[in-house]
């Protein structure tokens, strides 16, 4: 490169090792430059012998004096350094990423002197000189970071100053008008000038991912920077680093924190201006329409002479969009009275200033696009950060957005509430609170708002760019059809909602459920479908601990039942069913629970009419008896089905006698739940039919138990009127009969004594007059005539009772015969599975245990053995009449046959008698004690003869 220009003692000073001789050297150059200023072929090779020579140069001095030298060049050329900005900048921007840090920092100083010469020039390097500063500012060198600051503190005056005014006459307009490009950006920015936000926004995009805490400093500050100036409407373009801002929250300088939060709240600000701006325009435009209707109708009026009828519907179709007019407007319509054509016109003068391409009246947000899918999309994401300040600000602007941005909310429904609900549990309480207000937000928003597909956001076009009137009117055509689909997707919801029964937090689940049964009361058809998973997991959501998650659980089930057909509620009761009989502590800890909160919310008597039908053909009559007296209990003490214990006490009606005829032939499974509802029925001569079949039945200690419960029962609230009869005995005589043969069938305990003194109570009124009368004869040949007579006579009446009442007790008597029969069958079965399991393990006791052992009595020890398990199983299982789940653990106890001991030695056994279980015992200890003195005696006696032969042959 031609050096000619310099002379050598000015390249002598430039290269020079202090700095005062390289800026004496840098004053020569910037003389040399006013000299030839006029001459750009000598300005020229000035610039490029400085470059070339001097810093490219691998001298690190010369690479000073090089920098010193281009600042000089662009003073000495003030305003005219424009032109020569494209081969002075670039090598200056090389040296920001150079290894030696005084590089750097001359860098730094040159660009600074350049860009306070150059002002709006330098704009067109903007891009290159904020990526260079952005590194600079996470600098390790201090002098470079306070020369980067100066220059950046310059930067941003020029692009406050001159970002949406300079026009740079050395490049061409980024995106004119007549290009037809189209981008995504409001109508209101600045398209020929040197500095362009559509092209820096792709930079800023990918730096705002940075991790160091200076340079995301140095970001935000330039956001707010940009966000200040109006017409730039940075907001519009808030989805393209949106996330890395918000990223910022976590970041560990508070500083960086507290700027990153306070210019996210200036962000969220603009926007509920910008929406507030666009209703305002959809309300000027609305009343426009409106406006143009009415003239119209007032022209077609004139022109013609209408009817009567014509003009009555004139009248009525203004009236109609008046009143159209007015719920639009709602609070902040303004009252206007069109008496003439005056106010017409200066409304339509004051709307044309707007209609064009000029400016207007400033409105704040009037312009702005906001993206806001885009940004809700970004922030669902966030909701479920593990940062809480993230959280807490995602959370914010979901609660603003639902206010501002109601269809875009409703297309992100699902997400928003997957994310949302967990954080009802959070440990933090204001995102708790926030999660809280949110929720219910949505929820309303969801019930209360009308759902349709989401309105296109105006944007600005070539044509149209400073509003969008014909794409209003276009979306209110589309908003006011008919054919409008629904755009909240109820099944995402559903399935969304069903993952969080598996959440941890009671609040969470408790939440979900209310969103189900919100869902399915203002959309049943659509929000839980047959085959889509939903209510199997509501029927397992019955086992949570919680007691509040199981009752919203079974108030979903039964409005879902409530809104479903005959088919739907017994499927439901068949998987309830089952469910109690594949989870048997459900049933012990919820059973009752669940059953009530049913008959709370659904009829009581379709749910036991389905249940007792479903559970008279059960094969497993176990669980079926089993169920039965559970839902025999729930009926008698249950305040929920007081009126379903009203109808079976009034028998006179056919409905409630089909009612008995269906709850007793499942009842049969369980005899004494039979004998309790023939009370409940007040039944009392059938009851006393079904207590002489009682006699037939194997007593076991489970029936006894139930027996001594309804004795309880008989003195609760419930069965009061039962012992207010007693006092009428002529009135009620099978009553008497009933309590004396339950009385008859319990042990000596304390329901024995509660009962026989409840009776003793009433025995003075006395008992045999209390049975049928019937005449006596005095020879036996007659009252044998006469008792068969009457027999008769009673089976007649009886049969036509029957058939008058519609309850036919023989049929009934003799079903329960026939389903005690199939009970009294299984139970041997099982006792002979019990038995052969027992005799296997018997066979193969001695060869484990014992083996031959030697010695006179070696025989004798192994019978002895045998003895002892004999007595000890025997003892241990006499008269319980029951067995256990555990057949292997009881096989034992089928050696004695069940119930042998009585009803005493059974009762002894669970503890539920004083007396008894002292002589059962020591019987029990005494036989065994037998068989010890037994087996000793042979012994003893074998020795004695032993002893005697042996004195013999002495």
């Amino acid at each position: 490169m031609d050096t000619s220009l310099f002379s050598p003692s000015l390249i002598k000073g430039l290269t020079d090792k202090t700095y005062d001789r390289r800026k004496a050297a840098a004053l020569d150059i910037e003389r040399l430059v006013r000299e030839h200023e006029k001459s750009e072929e000598t300005i020229t090779q000035i610039v490029d012998a400085l470059v070339q020579e001097f810093v490219y140069s691998n001298n690190p001095y010369a690479r000073y004096g090089g920098l010193i030298g281009l600042a000089a060049t662009s003073i000495a050329l003030g305003q005219g350094v424009s032109k020569y900005l494209d081969i002075i900048v670039p090598p200056i921007l090389t040296c920001f990423s150079n290894q030696d840090q005084k590089v750097r920092y001359y860098a730094c100083e040159s660009m600074y002197n350049i860009a306070k010469v150059a002002k709006g020039e330098v704009l067109r390097y903007f891009n290159s000189i904020f990526d260079a500063l952005c590194k600079l500012s996470a600098d390790s060198e201090i002098s470079v970071k306070n020369g980067a600051e100066l220059l950046d503190r310059l930067i941003k005056d020029i692009v406050s100053e001159l970002a949406t005014t300079y026009e740079s006459p050395y490049s061409e307009p980024y995106n004119p008008p007549e290009s037809g490009q189209e981008l995504f950006t409001p109508s209101s920015l600045p398209r020929n000038t040197a500095f362009s936000l559509p092209r820096f926004i792709p930079l800023l995009s990918q730096r705002i991912y940075v991790r160091n805490s200076a340079s995301r400093q140095f970001l935000v500050s330039w956001m707010s920077v940009l966000d200040s100036i109006p017409d730039l409407e940075l907001v519009s373009f808030l989805p393209e680093f949106l996330d890395g801002l918000i990223r910022c929250l976590n970041d560990a300088s508070e500083d960086v924190r507290v700027a990153t939060g306070g210019l996210l709240q200036d962000f969220l600000g603009e926007i509920k201006e910008a929406a507030s701006a666009r209703q305002l325009r959809q309300h000027n435009e609305f009343q426009k329409y409106l406006k143009d209707q009415k003239r119209k109708a007032k022209q077609t009026n004139t022109s013609s002479t209408p009817s009567a009828a014509a003009t009555k519907s004139v009248n009525s179709a203004e009236t109609a969009e008046d009143t159209a007019e007015n719920t639009y407007v709602g609070e902040h319509e303004e009252e206007t009275t069109v008496c003439g054509s005056t106010v017409e016109v200066e409304e339509e003068e004051i709307d044309s200033e707007n209609d064009g391409h000029g400016k207007g009246t400033y409105v704040p947000g009037q312009g702005v696009i906001v993206q806001y899918a885009k940004i809700v999309k970004i922030l669902v994401s966030h909701l479920s950060s593990t940062e809480e300040e993230i959280q807490k600000t995602a959370l914010l602007w979901i609660n603003a957005f639902i206010d501002i941005a109601k269809d875009v909310i409703i297309q992100f429904t699902p997400e928003i509430i997957k994310e949302v609900l967990p954080c009802l549990a959070h440990s933090v309480t204001a995102i708790r609170l926030i999660a809280l207000e949110t929720n219910q937000k949505l929820q309303k928003l969801v019930l209360e708002t009308s759902i349709v597909p989401a309105l296109p956001e105006p944007t600005s076009s070539v044509s149209d760019p400073s509003g969008s009137p014909q794409q209003l009117r276009l979306t209110q055509k589309m908003t006011s059809s008919n054919d409008i689909s629904d755009s909240f997707d109820y099944q995402t919801t559903v399935a969304n909602l069903r993952l969080q029964f598996l959440n941890p937090h009671e609040e969470t689940r408790v939440a979900s459920l209310d969103w189900l049964l919100m869902l399915h009361k203002k959309a049943p058809n659509k929000t839980l479908m047959s085959d889509d998973g939903t209510f199997p997991a509501l029927l397992k959501t019955l086992s949570d601990s919680s007691e509040e998650v199981v009752r919203r659980d079974l108030q979903l089930l039964a409005q879902i039942s409530f809104y479903s057909d005959q088919d739907y509620f017994r499927s439901f009761m068949v998987s309830l069913l089952s469910l109690f009989s594949t989870d048997r502590r459900l049933l012990e800890t919820r059973g009752s629970l669940i059953i009530r909160q049913l008959c709370m919310s659904l009829d009581p008597e379709r749910i036991y009419c389905t249940m007792a039908d479903i559970l008279e053909a059960d094969d497993d009559l176990e669980f079926a008896s089993i169920m039965i007296q559970n839902l025999n209990i729930i009926l008698i003490t249950a305040t929920e089905l007081s009126d379903l214990r009203k109808k079976l006490r009034n028998l006179d009606n056919k409905e409630n006698q089909r009612l008995f005829n269906t709850l007793y032939r499942s009842w049969c499974h369980n005899a004494i739940s039979a004998f309790s509802l023939c009370l409940l029925a007040q039944a009392y001569e059938h009851a006393s039919n079904m207590l002489q079949t009682f006699a037939e039945l194997e007593i076991t200690v489970n029936l006894l138990i139930q027996v001594d419960k309804l004795v309880q029962l008989l003195e609760s609230p419930v069965f009061t009127y039962l012992r207010l009869q007693l006092l009428e005995p002529e009135k009620y005589p099978y009553l008497f009969k009933c309590l004396y043969g339950i009385l008859m069938l319990l042990p000596q305990s304390s329901a024995f004594s509660t009962l026989r003194n409840r009776l003793s109570s009433v025995s003075s009124l006395g008992f045999l007059h209390v049975l049928p009368k019937s005449p006596v004869a005095a020879s036996a040949v007659n009252n044998t005539a006469t008792s068969t007579t009457s027999t008769e006579k009673r089976q007649a009446s009886k049969a036509k009772v029957d058939e008058t009442n519609g309850i036919k007790y023989q049929e009934l008597l003799q079903h329960f015969k026939s389903v005690q029969a199939r009970h009294e069958k299984q139970r041997r079965q099982s006792l002979q599975t019990a038995a052969r399991a027992n005799t296997f393990v018997r066979s193969r006791k001695p060869k484990i245990m014992y083996g031959d052992v030697s010695g006179p009595s070696g025989n004798n020890q192994q019978v002895f053995g045998f003895g002892r398990d004999d007595s000890s199983i025997s003892s241990n299982n006499k008269g319980l009449g029951i067995l256990s789940n555990n057949t292997s653990a009881n096989a034992a106890s089928s050696a004695t046959p069940v119930g042998a001991g009585g009803i005493r030695n059974g009762m002894a056994s669970l503890g539920l008698t004083n007396t008894g279980s002292g002589g059962d015992s020591s019987n029990n200890n005494t036989s065994g004690a037998n068989n010890h003195a037994r087996s000793s005696t042979n012994a003893t006696g074998s020795t004695a003869g032993r002893m005697m032969a042996r004195r013999t042959r002495r």
